[in-house]
């Protein structure tokens, strides 16, 4: 029996080093930690995968809390019962004692307890997500509106290309030369004389 962990943060530039680092109280071998920098949307996570594939009956997985686990609601409780009642695995989340499947409820009530929490975490940890891309939407429109602009700023051309553009429109230059000029092939010469078109419209 091997004791796994998982960690996740939905970004590259976030840090998981609070989570590896309640890790380290329970023994977790390096190589049995597995951490995935993508959104909880889903479980098609290339780590989360390679760790699925580890589990094996008896293993326990730790996690910090269950939005690491996730942010969807019906993938988080798919995912559960495929750990403890088709892998037949054990998960402990650090943040909820109550989510600790080796504390096996010997009553029906105490089961229905841990159902129960687990199926509001879940909740949470999705409705947590739409919040949260409800706010970056809002954030981004009341930006637009105060004059911010987005995406990759306008090409800026040269007064050389744009000269070499002008004589060729003008019958004055071939396009080969215009090519060899300005150093692009044909498609790329064509575009960027269009984008020239619409800076000037």
């Amino acid at each position: 029996m091997n004791t796994y962990a998982y960690a996740r943060v939905s970004s590259q530039d976030q840090n998981l080093a609070r989570q590896l680092d309640a890790f380290s109280s329970y023994g977790v071998l390096p190589k049995h930690i597995f951490c995935d920098k993508k959104s909880g949307k889903d479980f098609d996570r290339e780590n989360y995968l390679k760790l699925i594939k580890k589990l094996k009956q008896g293993d326990l997985l730790i996690i910090k809390s269950i939005d690491r686990l996730g942010r969807n609601y019906d993938a988080i409780i798919f995912e559960w019962n495929r750990i403890t009642n088709q892998i037949h695995a054990d998960i402990l989340v650090i943040d909820m004692p109550l989510l600790d499947t080796r504390m096996k409820a010997d009553t029906l009530v105490g089961k229905f307890i841990s159902d129960i929490v687990l199926q509001i975490l879940s909740f949470v940890a999705e409705n947590e997500r739409a919040t949260i891309k409800q706010r970056q939407k809002e954030g981004i429109t009341a930006a637009k509106l105060r004059g911010t602009k987005f995406g990759r700023p306008a090409k800026v051309y040269d007064e050389e290309f744009k000269s070499i553009v002008q004589k060729y429109k003008n019958g004055k230059l071939p396009l080969p030369d215009a090519l060899s000029q300005s150093g692009l092939n044909r498609c790329n010469f064509y575009y960027h004389m269009r984008k020239l078109d619409n800076i000037a419209d």
